[in-house]
């Protein structure tokens, strides 16, 4: 059995998490590629949930978890809706483009506001409390496999040519 000192073994934890939530992070952005405007705004279900604004969502998240939960900084001031059912919501000038620059700034933001953080640091911005950076983590890639499986249901319906229920 081999025993791994303390740091390297969090050192080795983070990497595997960041890998993690980067696959993640590439699998919701990627589910709009080749899809026209129309198909990613398609609603297939009864919620308000469509493909472009499942990855609009996904925006949404990571500047709760990241810019509101370790920078402190306000939902109105980083411009984002107050409720997480508000970012689904798609407005005229939310394009595929748009959608998916947005979420690379949010998530390159994301890997900026964790980078001097250890697995263990307490970030107190959150609306639930004080919380150790590991929690968020595995929040964020809880949330982010659940969408991803949402996205790849999506996208089958769409390319399959199904229409709305």
């Amino acid at each position: 059995m081999i025993t791994l000192e303390p740091d390297v073994f969090h050192a080795a934890l983070r990497d595997q998490f960041e890998t993690f939530l980067d696959e993640h992070r590439s699998g919701l952005h990627d589910s709009l590629n080749g899809l026209t405007e129309e198909q990613a705004r398609r609603s297939l279900v009864t919620s308000e949930t469509t493909l472009l604004g499942l990855v609009k969502h996904a925006t949404f998240v990571e500047r709760v978890w990241f810019d509101e939960g370790i920078m402190c900084r306000s939902r109105a001031e980083i411009g984002i809706p107050n409720s997480p059912s508000e970012s689904f919501v798609l407005d005229g000038g939310d394009t595929i483009a748009s959608v998916q620059r947005a979420h690379q700034e949010a998530c390159a933001a994301s890997r900026q506001a964790a980078a001097g953080l250890t697995l263990d640091d307490i970030v107190r911005g959150n609306r639930w409390g004080p919380l150790p950076l590991r929690w968020v983590y595995l929040h964020m890639l809880r949330e982010l496999a659940q969408h991803c499986g949402h996205a790849d249901i999506l996208r089958e319906q769409i390319l399959s040519g199904r229409t709305a229920p």
